[in-house]
């Protein structure tokens, strides 16, 4: 009987726990879709370029408002030299100018904001 007083209690203790951790008010978080670069996109260094993305569904209160741009390859975010940062998520588009970087073409840029949003692979070449 203990052992099943001890697991009920346990699993009360657990479910307060997790019900205490819940937020008190809605946050929104925006995952706006990254336009351009798409899939395929060929830049080359030294470049500029307008990083784009959909606005059409922010919310109307944005957890995060302020934007930054990273660069990735192959998956590695470059979190030490971002190309934009503190814009507005809702501008819909920053420009960028492509840093020097070795040739690759599996790049991808990445929005945070509220989120991280990665865009599809392209080329960068010098």
């Amino acid at each position: 009987m203990n052992f099943i007083m001890n697991l009920v209690f346990f699993f009360l203790a657990t479910l307060s726990t997790f019900s205490t951790a819940l937020p008190l008010q809605r946050r929104d978080v925006f995952v706006p879709h990254i336009l351009y670069p798409r899939e395929g996109t060929v830049w080359f260094v030294g470049q500029t370029h307008n990083v784009t993305w959909d606005t059409s569904d922010a919310p109307t209160q944005i957890t995060n408002p302020r934007g930054t741009i990273i660069l990735a390859r192959n998956g590695r975010l470059d979190l030490d030299h971002p190309l934009a940062s503190n814009f507005s998520i809702l501008d819909g588009r920053h420009e960028i100018k492509v840093p020097n970087v070795p040739e690759g073409d599996v790049y991808n840029i990445v929005l945070f904001g509220d989120s991280g949003n990665f865009s599809g692979n392209f080329t960068i070449k010098h």
